[in-house]
């Protein structure tokens, strides 16, 4: 004779699936880990090799080519990271900005791991290097600074043209305020 009435029990929602998050969570840092390795042993060999074929033993072209790629993929990827960062600044659009200047910044990330592996695999891309494309490394080297360098000077421009503006303002503001009588006082007798 008593009815329950359906209203008065309150339904519980569900809850995040911990198990398949934890599952998923596992199995992405599984292949993160192994894609690690792979690159590892595989990638400072492969980048050497590249940047080998382009070079061709020539000190000259290596230098080149190292400035330009140093500079490039060094300009680049800070210069996608600010604008990205100007225009939004969510969680979600600090990790694409990251991601972006991260693939942008590959070939010099590339170098660099090379440069400072100590596994098999970045030895022998070292050596690579040293045959096959002498004086990369440091015409990269330098490529990068004359890069970041030119990013500062940039930023310091737009710093003191902004400070110059905002100054320039309450210059002009000063002189207006000063040059117009205040109206609350007579116009003096003749």
């Amino acid at each position: 004779m008593t009815e329950i009435d359906e209203r008065a029990t309150p339904e519980l929602e569900p809850g995040p699936d911990w198990g398949r998050r934890v599952l998923w969570t596992g199995g992405l840092l599984a292949v993160f880990v192994l894609a690690v390795i792979i690159g590892s042993a595989t990638i400072p060999r492969w980048w050497a090799h590249r940047v080998g074929d382009q070079v061709d033993g020539s000190i000259t072209q290596g230098t080149t080519l190292g400035i330009v790629y140093g500079f490039v993929f060094t300009f680049l990827p800070i210069v996608a990271i600010v604008l990205i960062l100007r225009w939004r600044r969510t969680w979600k659009t600090i990790a694409t900005a990251l991601g972006i200047g991260i693939v942008l910044a590959l070939p010099n990330l590339m170098t660099l791991s090379i440069v400072t592996g100590r596994g098999n695999a970045a030895h022998a891309g070292d050596r690579i290097l040293d045959v096959e494309a002498p004086a990369f490394r440091g015409g990269t080297l330098a490529g990068a600074i004359v890069a970041a360098a030119l990013i500062v000077f940039m930023a310091y421009l737009m710093v003191s043209r902004d400070r110059a503006q905002t100054k320039a303002r309450r210059a002009r503001a000063d002189l207006q305020n000063t040059a117009t009588p205040p109206s609350d006082t007579p116009p003096p007798a003749s």
